[in-house]
């Protein structure tokens, strides 16, 4: 396991560290911060509720149950069984760009949430799948470059949010598949 940790605070000072830069320092708190975002991923959900038919109906629904299901579960079950310290509390020579919370590290919410999204989308939506993706690695990179997750926070995160995603998509087949809300040529497009 101490092999493991060093391997995550060699690449956490390589990211935090030695990736830095005037640009990424002012761009990534602008990212990493909800908020911005936040009303970004709204308007999408609106729109898929009003104009997206019933496909943008299911899915929209469906994706709130999921980022509730995540964001919970990984804060309030698997935060509290692995207890990890944040990086800015532990290591040295962080180069800290927001406020260091006093919550535990592993996982990371924001990577667990934005990959289960885009890998939920991505089932929906194929043709946006990449920029999806882009947008969640992003989102979870900047939690290392501003000195608040390890890289494999951030890992593990993108495993368990597309892991509820996959589940999520598998009972909504089995729901879809008893009850047709969706016709097969309806999910994707």
């Amino acid at each position: 396991m101490e092999i493991i940790q060093n391997i995550d605070a060699f690449l956490f000072h390589f990211i935090n560290r030695t990736l830095a830069n005037s640009v990424t320092d002012r761009l990534m708190p602008f990212i990493t911060e909800r908020n911005n975002w936040f009303i970004f991923y709204v308007l999408i959900w609106l729109y898929l509720m009003l104009k997206g038919g019933r496909k943008g109906k299911v899915a929209g629904i469906l994706v709130l149950i999921l980022i509730l299901i995540t964001d919970q579960f990984a804060n309030n079950v698997l935060k509290m069984y692995f207890q990890r310290i944040r990086p800015c509390h532990v290591l040295t020579d962080v180069n800290i760009l927001i406020n260091c919370s006093e919550s535990y590290s592993f996982p990371s919410n924001h990577a667990v949430n934005n990959f289960a999204a885009a890998y939920f989308f991505s089932y929906f939506y194929p043709d946006v799948k990449y920029f999806l993706y882009s947008g969640a690695a992003v989102i979870s990179i900047s939690r290392v470059m501003c000195g608040v997750h390890y890289p494999f926070d951030i890992l593990a995160g993108a495993v368990v949010g597309i892991l509820f995603a996959m589940l999520i998509i598998y009972l909504w087949k089995l729901f879809n598949g008893k009850f047709h809300i969706l016709i097969p040529s309806e999910t994707k497009t």
